[in-house]
């Protein structure tokens, strides 16, 4: 069973559940509005969410077996634990059970459509798996963008169907918010995916994928990610002087400033002289605690808003 759990990669799809129960109970069940789902309902869309980004880790590693060799020998599971038989059978368990959920709860808001949603995650990291990651950036960004998503279908499902005339501008505030997280999911998304490019340089060569490292050399890619790193922590630095030290925030200033944009500006200095694969990898690690300190922050200011007007 174990080895399942490697393969579904069950770190982060804790990290990825997390992330949609705190944005719900450390955000949105803070604020005085009716949200669609039950409990046990919006339990459902949490496990369907895992369960597609689960298939989509298994035929991702279905696909990658000849650059896993390369890059995780130590790691590779299929072809040395699993059969490819076995992986391929879980994949299709994955996927019909979390398209299935998702049927049941666009039935439940009364948007049959909106199971289209599902499908077309399944489908993307599908395409990723086999075709999108060979085109240069386009299957990083689209990784990118399925991390987003996560969040923004919390919107679709919990707060769009229980938003009516009287409460639009309070609903489509809390949507803005949720935007505003996507957004920053999807650029610190961005940001690991081309720091593991680095770190996966050699099997991605031997694969013939069109990464960044791969088609323009290590040294010029290293060069233009450090550029582009300190992107997020500029926009981060304005975004709390915008919004939280001018409206009193300072709890939350104090937490974006020692949980976010420290580490960031940390990933920024040692990327200019990262040179080996560990050097990359240790700052993948970095990224994904900025990824659960980010997911957290929602949390912190909710908190921090209402013990000030308490």
């Amino acid at each position: 069973m174990k080895k399942y759990f490697q393969l579904i990669r069950y770190q982060n799809l804790l990290l990825l559940a997390l992330m949609q129960l705190v944005v719900r109970y450390g955000f949105l069940k803070m604020q005085d509005v009716f949200l669609s789902l039950a409990h046990w309902q919006y339990g459902l869309l949490v496990l369907a969410t895992v369960l597609l980004a689960a298939a989509g880790y298994v035929i991702n590693d279905i696909f990658d077996q000849e650059s896993d060799a390369v890059n995780k020998p130590n790691k590779q599971l299929i072809g040395s634990q699993i059969s490819e038989g076995q992986a391929y059978n879980l994949y299709v368990v994955l996927n019909c059970v979390g398209v299935g959920i998702g049927f049941y709860l666009s039935n439940v808001i009364e948007r049959p459509g909106f199971v289209a949603l599902f499908i077309l995650v399944a489908a993307l990291l599908y395409f990723y798996a086999t075709t999108l990651k060979q085109i240069l950036l386009l299957g990083t960004f689209v990784v990118a963008s399925l991390l987003s998503f996560s969040i923004l279908i919390i919107g679709f499902f919990d707060i769009f169907p229980a938003t009516y005339d009287g409460n639009q501008q309070v609903m489509s505030n809390l949507f803005s918010i949720l935007v505003d997280y996507a957004v920053f999911s999807f650029f610190l998304g961005l940001y690991r995916e081309l720091v593991k490019d680095l770190e996966d340089v050699s099997g991605d060569t031997i694969q013939g994928k069109q990464t960044i490292p791969v088609v323009f050399g290590m040294a010029r890619a290293t060069q233009a990610l450090f550029v582009l790193s300190f992107i997020p922590w500029l926009i981060l630095m304005y975004y709390t002087s915008r919004y939280f030290i001018a409206f009193d925030l300072y709890p939350t200033a104090v937490y974006m400033f020692f949980g976010l944009v420290g580490p960031l500006l940390y990933c920024s200095i040692k990327l200019f002289s990262a040179k080996e694969k560990q050097d990359f990898k240790h700052i993948s690690l970095v990224l994904k605690g900025v990824t659960l300190l980010g997911i957290l922050s929602i949390a912190v200011v909710s908190f921090n808003i209402y013990y000030l007007h308490a």
